[in-house]
């Protein structure tokens, strides 16, 4: 859209009236901890005035904006704010006539049974021969009866009937209640915007503010398909808001920039020293003291309408640039602060599957990974659900950058059993001291598969490394490994394996660690 004016407007607080326009919330923009809103109103051919109600007071004027269509001149701009009672939000007012409704149903039945009452209390001075009671004829004694009882089970089935009516209803009436008690806290009170325009010809006037208690948080869910070997990969966005004005049927973009935060460039002061002979000690002292004054404290927050514990979604991570996601579908967010997960993108990625397991770090376990190229793209970190095969195995913080390819873990594999020997059982145990100055540590690790295919298994060992030249270590290892410094981690070696069904690998390790009789060895089992 092309705009021929932008204006951006100091806002002051006069009164004013016009007729009231409508200016829907078209798209917003997110930031972690904000939020920019852009609202559009139709301006009419000759049109003078354009009046936009139903604004939330809370936005911050300084960063309002006003764009309009070709043929349409902006000229002043004024604000007034209402008290929230007189501006309830769209949403408010459906929860209070819901709830009006409702107690109006309430009310009807109540009187439906209080009639049922009357007619049963009628029936019993009846049927038990009040003082005002009627004779009742020997010949139709049957049949008076007969009318009593029918008409007292009819009145208490009407009760019954009624009291269970009326159980449902009040329990959807509680609910009503309780959600217009939230609308009403997160509200603000509201303010009206008049615009003074020339329009020489019909088109859209788009209004656009920054407000607070808004933000996101990426996160994922990663689905492995191990018989297809791919990772089924969904981009999603955490969302929540507590602006006062709910968002409905929304274009909406994310961005990592933080427009909310104060830009200020370091301004160091001069680091001066002076010396002062013994006599003037204590005048220097003073002087210091009243140089080196401590900086005026940081303005306190403004008030806010009403406390609460909402806390908005932020990023953890920033990266160098700001970056932005389209939401592909259209969003509708009430002002609650619930928190909803919108979807980004989707894709499939093929997938190198391996089965880690690090017996020294004391957990025996196997566990499934997958590893991926990286796509294009930023990827933020954040939470990631994890699915293999169609079940929900866990989720974890997952940081996409901390290496040059994908990697995500997906749960044990109980095919995969590890066992730990110790070898030389002379003194019973894992290592013993051949003199008081060495230690002996020799171990197999030994991995079998009950898989009924093939599978990559990759067994991580951390080899000790002396930082002192008075700890020497003989390493041993059989087979010789084939990865060194894994992942870039000094000392961390490992053995990749391909085992058929029922297979047994066995991973010798032997360590001789001599030091010296005095001290202390950090880092001895």
């Amino acid at each position: 859209m092309e705009f021929k004016q932008t204006w951006t407007i100091g806002l002051a607080l006069v009164a004013a009236s016009a007729a009231a326009t409508e200016a829907p919330i078209q798209s917003v923009t997110l930031y972690p901890g904000s939020a920019m809103v852009e609202r559009v109103a139709q301006v009419a051919p000759g049109a003078t005035q354009v009046e936009i109600t139903g604004l939330p007071a809370n936005f911050d004027k300084d960063t309002v904006r006003l764009q309009a269509d070709a043929g349409i001149q902006v000229g002043q701009v004024v604000t007034r704010d209402q008290a929230r009672a007189d501006s309830p939000s769209a949403r408010e007012a459906d929860l209070e006539a819901k709830v009006q409704a409702l107690q109006d149903q309430v009310a009807a039945i109540d009187a439906d049974i209080k009639s049922a009452q009357i007619v049963q209390g009628y029936l019993e001075k009846l049927g038990t021969g009040g003082d005002k009671a009627a004779p009742v004829d020997a010949k139709n004694l049957a049949g008076t009866l007969d009318a009593i009882r029918k008409g007292a089970f009819d009145a208490l089935e009407r009760v019954r009937n009624d009291e269970t009516k009326k159980r449902a209803l009040v329990k959807q009436l509680d609910a009503a209640q309780r959600d217009l008690a939230q609308a009403r806290a997160g509200a603000r009170a509201g303010r009206t915007i008049t615009v003074q325009v020339a329009a020489r010809q019909g088109g859209k006037l788009v209004l656009t503010y920054q407000v607070d208690r808004a933000g996101w948080k990426p996160a994922y869910r990663a689905a492995l398909d191990s018989s297809a070997s791919t990772i089924d990969l969904e981009r999603m966005a955490t969302i929540s808001q507590k602006t006062g004005e709910d968002w409905t049927n929304v274009k909406l973009r994310l961005s990592t920039g933080q427009p909310s935060l104060v830009v200020v460039a370091p301004d160091p002061e001069p680091w001066l020293l002076d010396y002062q002979p013994p006599a003037e000690t204590a005048s220097a002292f003073v002087r210091a003291r009243a140089y080196r004054a401590a900086p005026p404290a940081p303005p306190a927050p403004a008030p806010s309408a009403k406390a609460d514990d909402y806390i908005a979604p932020i990023l953890e991570t920033q990266g160098n640039f700001t970056t932005e996601f389209d939401v592909p579908a259209r969003v509708t967010l009430a002002s609650d602060g619930r928190e909803i997960a919108v979807s980004l993108s989707r894709q499939t990625l093929k997938a190198e599957q391996r089965v880690v397991v690090a017996p020294r770090s004391g957990n025996d376990a196997a566990v499934l990974t997958a590893q991926a190229a990286r796509p294009d793209g930023v990827w933020l970190p954040g939470q990631v659900q994890l699915q293999r095969d169609g079940t929900y195995v866990g989720a974890l913080r997952w940081d996409p950058q901390a290496g040059e390819r994908f990697r995500l873990a997906f749960g044990r594999d109980p095919l995969v059993r590890v066992k730990i020997e110790d070898r030389d059982r002379k003194s019973g145990q894992t290592g013993f001291f051949n003199g008081a100055n060495q230690r002996r540590i020799a171990q197999t690790y030994v991995v079998t598969s009950t898989h009924r295919q093939p599978i990559d298994v990759l067994v991580l060992e951390p080899t000790p490394v002396s930082e002192s030249d008075k700890v020497t270590v003989k390493t041993a290892l059989r087979p010789e490994p084939d990865v060194r410094d894994w992942e870039q981690r000094r000392g961390l070696v490992g053995w990749t394996r391909t085992l058929k069904p029922n297979e047994t690998a066995r991973f010798d390790v032997d360590y001789v660690i001599d030091y010296p009789k005095e001290g202390y060895v950090q880092g001895l089992p």
